[in-house]
């Protein structure tokens, strides 16, 4: 049915907006549907709305490959954002259809003859998408024009008004927020695929926490007398969503396997899962996700780098880093005892494919060694074509618990009780001791925030980056924290005892690569060799030490990157657009 609906909006939603202009403002065709004879039901406003989804949620590809951008991942290079020349010029145009779709559906829905509570249901419905429209271009460009009507080419002076500062947007953004957690249906959908009051909260809760955390720490935006006010909202939207028992973890006692079951299920684990791109194999509804993991050419090679696996803790909640040595371990070794998420999100010991052939970590398709696994499905038949079909969660009740936590983290209001609703439960889930830290750990701060020393605020940061591991967080976060620079982060791999010495990865007693400078003449079967051009590739101390890769390319992160330039193009459409600071 929901399908149905789905076509049906798309077909409506190009009625309205591949016709010309002219149709809306003079007349009525009779082959046309039109606000007059068509918004005159719920279902009406059902079909209309149904299109918001389909024009404005990203596919589960874009969710995943947005972790590219993140600090802790190496790839075939990086983005021509962090590494080369990038100028207005190679900045796209922005895109307002979404948002006149949006608009022209608020201006017209508004029939008398449709309930009261309905109208409310999909007004709140349209201000969520236009929340989720306008929170996109505000963490891409800051200032951005704020619309709240179609426009067409009589409206000059909004067509080329100057940006409106960030605070009037966000501050619109809020009220819409506000108004769809109040009046959109609080009924759970069990498919996970549409708009309730709980996925408004949840959203809120991820909204708010960005814009206070950016207020609290771009002291350059001059809004930091306000980031408390955002947080508060961030605090109390995730905890509306904790109290209403809507949504738990996903946690059926089996710590090896219950985190991976929520990016593997073809129908989203919807007692976590509050939002996601829903996939269906009978559908023929697919994607690409385990090709892009398990390609040499599709791919862009991603791997998880050293540094970032180094956080993940020993199951009995110490931290692997206070090991002696810890830095030097063989990879049969690192993957012992550690937090359950670890071997469920890169390739680890005694991972097999769906046909129960071993498959350690394979170099032909990471750099680092630690292979992703997560959102992978293990039939090597989907390893060369479009045809996946797992969900991709937008939305995680384990994102609100995060969100909570960090929220009252940063207010000076975490304590060991929400130690124990939030990162300990999640800990619990992962198999880990959810001791609670004593101290402020040196390593994340050494190597990720040594402007942090709350012991708490630390934790939270370390969880969020493994639990929400490649789900599209990382790099918004690194922006709102203002730490960019580590996306200037060495790209470094597994330690590597010697050349041309064959090395077990997945614990089975066989070898599986070998780091060589030529390939030899005669080959051990099974063994995968892996060049070492001291160029693109090396070993840090020349014959042996941890991989490194592309540390012939030069990143940079300046201050003018927490926001994209203005597009050229559009400066150009409209000379009132001030561009951003740093940029030409």
């Amino acid at each position: 049915m929901k399908k149905s609906l789905l076509l049906l909006s798309m077909a409506i939603f190009s009625i309205f907006f591949f016709s010309s202009c002219e149709d809306f403002l003079e007349t009525e065709p009779v082959d046309k549907l039109v606000p007059n004879t068509f918004f005159q039901s719920e279902k009406d406003l059902e079909l209309f709305t149904t299109s918001f989804y389909q024009r404005m949620l990203p596919s589960g590809l874009a969710v995943v490959q947005s972790d590219e951008m993140g600090d802790f991942t190496s790839k075939n290079q990086s983005p021509t954002f962090i590494s080369g020349t990038y100028s207005s010029v190679d900045e796209g145009s922005w895109n307002w259809t979404n948002l006149r779709n949006i608009n022209y559906f608020l201006e017209n829905f508004d029939n008398e003859v449709i309930p009261q509570e309905a109208r409310d249901h999909y007004e709140g419905i349209a201000r969520f998408f236009r929340a989720w429209f306008y929170f996109e271009k505000v963490k891409q460009y800051g200032d951005v024009p704020w619309y709240t009507k179609t426009l067409d080419t009589s409206d000059q002076e909004d067509l080329y008004k100057p940006r409106d500062s960030r605070e009037l947007v966000m501050n619109n953004v809020l009220e819409d927020l506000n108004f769809a957690v109040e009046h959109i249906r609080d009924t759970k959908d069990n498919t996970s695929s549409m708009v309730t009051r709980q996925v408004a909260l949840a959203f809120k809760s991820r909204v708010t926490l960005f814009e206070g955390t950016f207020r609290k720490y771009h002291s350059e935006a001059g809004l930091g007398t306000t980031a408390n006010v955002f947080l508060m909202e961030a605090a109390d939207a995730a905890k509306k969503v904790m109290d209403a028992g809507m949504y738990s973890l996903y946690n059926n006692g089996t710590p090896a396997t219950d985190y991976r079951v929520l990016f593997t299920s073809e129908n989203p684990v919807n007692t976590e899962t509050m939002f996601a791109v829903v996939y269906n194999n009978a559908l023929r509804r697919w994607h690409n996700i385990t090709w892009k993991f398990n390609s040499a050419t599709y791919g862009a090679r991603w791997g998880l780098n050293k540094q970032f696996v180094n956080t993940y803790l020993m199951t009995d909640g110490s931290r692997f880093t206070d090991k002696q040595g810890y830095d030097e371990f063989l990879f049969v070794d690192e993957m012992k005892d550690r937090d359950a998420r670890l071997g469920q999100t890169v390739r680890s010991l005694g991972y097999t494919r769906s046909d129960g052939s071993a498959a350690p970590p394979n170099f032909g398709y990471t750099f680092t060694g630690y292979h992703i696994l997560k959102h992978s499905l293990d039939d090597k038949r989907l390893d060369g074509i479009s045809e996946a079909y797992n969900s991709i969660p937008l939305i995680r009740y384990a994102e609100v618990l995060l969100n909570y936590a960090e929220a009252k983290a940063e207010l000076g209001e975490f304590d060991e009780n929400i130690w124990s609703q939030t990162i300990g439960t999640l800990r619990e889930r992962a198999g880990i001791n959810p001791v609670v830290p004593t101290t402020a750990d040196s390593y994340l701060q050494n190597t990720y925030f040594p402007d942090i020393s709350d012991k708490f605020l630390l934790e939270i940061r370390r969880e969020r980056s493994i639990e929400l591991c490649y789900e599209g967080f990382r790099y918004d976060d690194l922006l709102r924290w203002k730490k960019g620079e580590l996306m200037e982060m060495q790209w470094k791999g597994i330690y590597v005892p010697g050349l041309d010495m064959p090395m077990d990865l997945d614990g089975n007693g066989t070898p599986d690569v070998s780091f060589v400078q030529t390939v030899p003449d005669t080959k051990v079967p099974g063994v995968i060799y892996y060049i070492i051009d001291g160029t693109a590739s090396q070993l840090s101390e020349g014959t042996k030490g941890h991989l490194i890769w592309r540390d012939d390319e030069e990143r940079e992160f300046s201050e003018k990157k927490y926001l994209h330039p203005i597009s050229n193009s559009d400066i150009l459409l409209n000379p009132n657009l001030e561009q951003n600071p740093g940029w030409d």
